[in-house]
């Protein structure tokens, strides 16, 4: 490998050298086979003990995998690969449900709540600006795989939910203040928003929320946590739609 390689590599750590090349990094065996027979582009394939029998695989010593990879115990392959370009059509409103993200911004949350959407059947999660990138190698790897199936937007979130609510569109969201999610009545379409890890749904995404849900504590009224962890609390919701 020339430095130049792995420097580009490493570079896909920055959103912005993502921004400007088109290109992200996927690392694992299984992560790396999906992206191979899924419609995803491979621009190149690095491999150290593992083979995928791919005419642009190339295979890298231990040291070389090590400098380019961003994990602690690098894997015997990495893939970089074309970020493929998705319109959002605003139709999936009234055909199931879609997911609306207010200033996620943990790598981590970010990719369990794709994970999440794969999981219930969830095809599209729009997402504000500050949300954390999808193509985030952490938020990769934390999507186990489910980046390749869950159609991931970003755009301007309080001006869509208000665009779509005004279209009599049911906007749900998550406020202590809420009616208890158990009880309340759920449509099998819309959209169901969660905020950010510490200051939750903002004021200009909430103007537009037309249900109002709360995940209630057992037994209520007891001195316990004071909230739910974003991706735990996005499973309990889904769950709930779902069983519905």
């Amino acid at each position: 490998m020339t430095k130049a390689e792995i420097q580009l590599v490493r570079s896909l750590a920055d959103k912005r050298s993502r921004d400007q090349s088109g290109l992200f990094v996927a690392e694992g065996g299984k992560l790396v086979g999906e992206i191979l027979h899924s419609p995803f582009r491979v621009r190149k394939l690095y491999t150290c003990g593992e083979r995928f029998g791919s005419a642009f695989e190339e295979p890298v010593s231990r040291t070389e995998m090590e400098r380019m990879s961003s994990l602690k115990s690098p894997s015997g392959a990495l893939a970089v690969v074309e970020i493929p370009r998705r319109d959002f059509d605003a139709a999936s409103y009234r055909r199931g449900l879609v997911l609306a993200l207010d200033e996620v911004q943990n790598p981590g949350n970010m990719g369990t709540i794709v994970r999440l959407a794969d999981w219930f059947g969830i095809g599209d999660v729009i997402c504000s600006p500050g949300c954390a990138d999808c193509f985030n190698p952490k938020v990769v790897q934390a999507t186990m795989g489910a980046i390749l199936r869950v159609r991931v937007h970003y755009l301007d979130l309080a001006a869509e939910l208000a665009r779509a609510a005004g279209e009599g569109v049911s906007v749900y969201g998550t406020f202590l203040d809420g009616g208890n999610i158990y009880r309340e009545p759920l449509s099998p379409t819309g959209i169901v928003v969660m905020g950010n890890e510490g200051r939750g749904v903002s004021d200009p995404v909430a103007r537009s929320v037309t249900r109002r849900l709360y995940i209630p504590p057992f037994p209520q009224d007891t001195p316990g946590s004071e909230s739910l962890n974003v991706a735990v609390a996005t499973a309990i919701v889904c769950s709930e739609f779902r069983r519905r």
